[in-house]
């Protein structure tokens, strides 16, 4: 893989979605420059600095109810770009998700329904944290807007 994943949505719609090397912003940088380039000199990466979201929504195949859209700042990938962490928000939808990768979330704001495609549940507010494994199926739920700190990794396949 050679872009970073966007969270909260799982497999292709993500891809679809994602900040790509090859996309370029207003500055003529790739959307991902900065924090590729704060990987390459280890520094430590600030989740709050000032960028650009990449915006998008989620497929329409994949889509179950509302309008959603995303938002993803994706402030850090690593240089193997396996590993990458960031702040996504979302406004109220629903739709399918199928995790290539592992995700830890910690919600910051609204509220958010996880189902498995068995039938477990999990809603989840401002200051829940957990793991979305990879191989999870199911959907998500946003119930208010909301925004989450994430961090991603895939491994390569």
């Amino acid at each position: 893989m050679n872009r970073p994943v966007q969270p909260g949505g799982g497999g292709e719609q993500r891809r679809a979605g994602r900040p790509a090397a090859g996309r370029f912003g207003t500055a003529g940088r790739p959307l991902g420059f900065r924090a590729i380039f704060a990987a390459m000199n280890a520094s430590i990466v600030r989740l709050d600095s000032v960028l650009e979201p990449d915006v998008c929504v989620p497929a329409p195949e994949r889509l179950l109810a509302g309008n959603p859209e995303h938002r993803v700042w994706n402030h850090f990938t690593d240089s193997t770009q396996t590993f990458f962490a960031g702040r996504w928000s979302a406004t109220p939808g629903k739709w399918r998700v199928r995790y290539t990768e592992n995700e830890l979330c910690v919600l910051t704001s609204g509220r958010v329904v996880i189902t498995s495609e068995s039938g477990e549940s999990g809603t989840f507010g401002p200051g829940d944290a957990f793991v979305i494994p990879a191989g999870f199926a199911g959907t998500w739920e946003v119930l208010e807007e909301c925004s989450k700190i994430y961090a991603i990794f895939e491994p390569r396949t």
